[in-house]
């Protein structure tokens, strides 16, 4: 079959197409033959050497979720299976025509969902849902959402939308900052010019946001943190900047401050199942909307993740297969 392969830790160029052994389901597993495998920032980062750290080597398939139809099962799980379009997590990398997923953490595409959006929510969809739910927001409060325009913060933007709260926005450039306000943004701020903390406080009262969703880490996220009013509460998911927001616990007891760290998004298989269904059938019914920026080949695996480190996209980077 087809598959990509991280063959050594570098850029993108060390993503190379080739060809590997057909999967095989073990007991308990089912084949999914492949159509859409979503493409996460977290995959750059393990190409580019952290997946050292989580005790991968090349060469490697990378990637974790797909979107397909199941073609084989085995031992032990119901043959009904067999033919089904499903989104799931996957055993031995997504970037591939075929990959191995546990039978438990399959999940039926909807009706009135096509493969490709379902995919767009298979791993953002559940970290979004946790991250809204945690937070108890409350009409009328305000929300910071950082890194709002890509696949998550879009999500989040939506969520705290919906729930009533006031929300600001905050991401890199005016072509992201409009589509924030597309999703529902009152405030938008760019986090790239000096002075956007300030212009949060200014749109948030002096008090700053009772909520803050940091998707992005490093300096800008311990800015985030510091606007957090007192009493609020702050979540620190996401590490593109290179790592995450590391947080002063003495601070935050200081100030009443509700941390939270990337433990929030980290789940079983069970959990990204049910979450993820909830969130396929949340947006089957067209209360919150998955937004798609790019998509490639999946020989164009390279210039998938060039785009997400580009930091140019609007949404989620999917490749099709």
């Amino acid at each position: 079959m087809r598959a990509v392969q991280v063959v050594r830790f570098g850029g993108p160029e060390t993503l190379v197409a080739g060809r590997l052994p057909e999967p095989v389901a073990g007991a308990g597993q089912v084949v999914v033959e492949v159509a859409v495998a979503d493409v996460l920032f977290l995959d750059t980062q393990l190409r580019g050497g952290w997946a050292e750290y989580f005790d991968v080597r090349p060469p490697y398939v990378p990637g974790s979720g797909v979107g397909g139809r199941v073609v084989a099962v085995g031992e032990g799980v119901d043959p009904g299976w067999t033919g089904r379009d499903v989104v799931t997590t996957v055993v031995g990398g997504a970037y591939a025509e075929r990959a191995v997923a546990v039978a438990e953490g399959l999940v039926p595409v909807p009706d009135g969902l096509d493969t490709r959006e379902a995919v767009a929510l298979l791993q953002t969809g559940p970290a979004a849902l946790r991250l809204a739910d945690e937070a108890r927001i409350a009409p009328g409060e305000w929300v910071l959402v950082t890194a709002a325009a890509g696949g998550l913060g879009s999500l989040l933007v939506q969520l705290a939308h919906a729930a009533g709260a006031r929300v600001v926005a905050a991401a890199r450039g005016e072509r992201k900052l409009a589509f924030a306000r597309e999703l529902g943004a009152d405030v938008t701020v760019d986090y790239s010019e000096p002075g956007w903390t300030e212009q949060v406080r200014r749109a948030t009262g002096s008090g700053g946001p009772d909520v803050v969703f940091d998707g992005v880490g490093g300096e800008i996220g311990l800015a985030s943190f510091g606007v957090t009013a007192r009493g609020g509460r702050f979540f620190g998911y996401g590490a593109p900047s290179g790592g995450l927001t590391e947080v002063d616990r003495e601070e935050a007891r200081r100030r009443e401050v509700d941390a939270h760290g990337i433990e929030q998004v980290q789940f079983s298989p069970e959990e990204i199942a049910k979450l993820a269904g909830q969130a396929l059938a949340e947006a089957a019914a067209g209360r919150i909307r998955p937004v798609i920026g790019r998509t490639f080949p999946l020989e164009r695996a390279a210039d998938a993740h060039i785009a997400l480190e580009s930091r140019e996209v609007l949404g989620k980077v999917l490749l099709l297969i």
